[in-house]
């Protein structure tokens, strides 16, 4: 897709009332029928797969599907029950991404406003051809929703909204000596060692600038061991560094007054001026840039000496005082719990709202089939609900 993050700007959530109060309302019958174009203003809504891979229609979703199951053939570490498990899981969440759209509420509206009767008559209607699982996989995905909201920065639901990370804290929030103005701020500036400068930044952009990254690529993407683990962090890497991509970052490092010499921790804190950064630049270019090293050090091999740059320039490990994480690794994902403490357990104001919402709702974290290399949405989700419980109990 053009980019996950572009979709996710705090002032959509007013642009997605506007469409929903003015676009016309989508049938149950069209939104279960594969051939279905969804459009708002005359343009396709599109979901995607794993946040980069784009589709206009569930009907364009199905030949993808088989095109993954039949990626590897021969290849004993994707044996065929392995293939029929990822065609269930591909098509649940491609379902999912189309009805949890990003950019349109139509489609959740009229799955959430019907009941699972009325969607199993439609989709008993459907006469255009589905794979295995089809019916069950979009029941699922209404059961789930049911019960659940989204926490998004552009979510409709005020509690939804000020539950993701991106909620910008008026006060600010104190986090390992330092303010920030988000947790969002904390989680992308902790990725950078506070030694680096912005200087360092270029210059490792202009190293990439001459690597062959459709060679490095294809190495992940010929052994499923370790594409299928790890998809959405590739694909990640296949939209980012692009030349494009990559130009695009070092021109964002001329934003906001930035100077060479400038820390990039240091400049993503609160200092005398707030909200330098807004959370949405803190993910597309503080965050996006920092995974984009880590993960080139995380898949790079042993005797690559890109891998020796980067962790030259300390992007081999999340550094936070004494501590050194890896970047995918439990002990930096658990830093996610530490600072909703603070958020959600230490500031009054959050911990009230979190602790309001009711124990049958499930709190999820659903973005157009995207997720996170440095913190999996299921474990992201499963930490924000264990804080909740952990608030009522205060």
């Amino acid at each position: 897709m053009k980019s996950l993050a572009r979709l996710l700007h705090p002032a959509l959530s007013l642009t997605l009332l506007s469409a929903t109060l003015h676009a016309q309302p989508i049938s149950l019958q069209s939104l279960v029928t594969p051939s279905t174009v969804i459009t708002r203003d005359g343009h396709p809504v599109t979901f995607a797969l794993h946040g980069f891979i784009e589709f206009q229609s569930l009907a364009q979703l199905f030949p993808y599907i088989d095109s993954q199951t039949h990626r590897w053939p021969g290849n004993s570490a994707f044996n065929d029950s392995q293939r029929r498990q990822l065609a269930r899981e591909l098509l649940r969440r491609g379902i999912e991404s189309r009805v949890v759209s990003m950019t349109d509420e139509r489609p959740f509206e009229t799955l959430f406003t019907h009941t699972e009767d009325e969607l199993r008559r439609a989709l008993a209607q459907v006469t255009e051809p589905t794979p295995r699982g089809y019916a069950d996989a979009f029941v699922a995905v209404q059961k789930k929703w049911k019960h659940a909201i989204n926490c998004w920065s552009a979510a409709p639901s005020i509690p939804a909204r000020v539950l993701s990370n991106w909620y910008p804290i008026a006060e600010g929030i104190p986090l390992y000596r330092a303010t920030y103005d988000s947790t969002e701020h904390f989680w992308q500036a902790v990725k950078y060692n506070p030694d680096i400068t912005v200087a360092d930044l270029n210059a490792l952009l202009t190293t990439f600038d001459q690597q062959n990254w459709t060679t490095w690529l294809a190495r992940l993407d010929a052994d499923p061991t370790l594409y299928l683990p790890n998809a959405y962090a590739i694909e990640f890497l296949r939209f980012n560094l692009k030349p494009d991509r990559l130009r695009w970052f070092r021109e964002q490092l001329t934003t906001h007054g930035l100077q060479p010499t400038e820390h990039a921790r240091a400049a993503q804190q609160r200092t005398t001026t707030p909200f330098r950064f807004t959370a949405f630049e803190e993910k597309v270019i503080w965050g996006d840039l920092a995974d984009v090293f880590h993960l080139v050090y995380t898949f790079s091999l042993p005797d690559d000496p890109l891998r020796a740059t980067l962790a030259h320039a300390h992007f081999d490990a999340i550094y936070l005082g004494d501590r050194k994480m890896p970047f995918i690794s439990e002990d930096f994902r658990s830093l996610m719990l530490e600072i909703w403490h603070v958020k959600y357990l230490q500031m009054p104001r959050f911990r009230e709202l979190i602790s309001s919402i009711p124990i049958e709702i499930r709190l999820e974290h659903f973005l157009n089939d995207g997720d996170s290399p440095d913190i999996p949405i299921p474990i992201y989700v499963g930490y924000l609900n264990q804080i909740r419980d952990l608030a009522r109990t205060k």
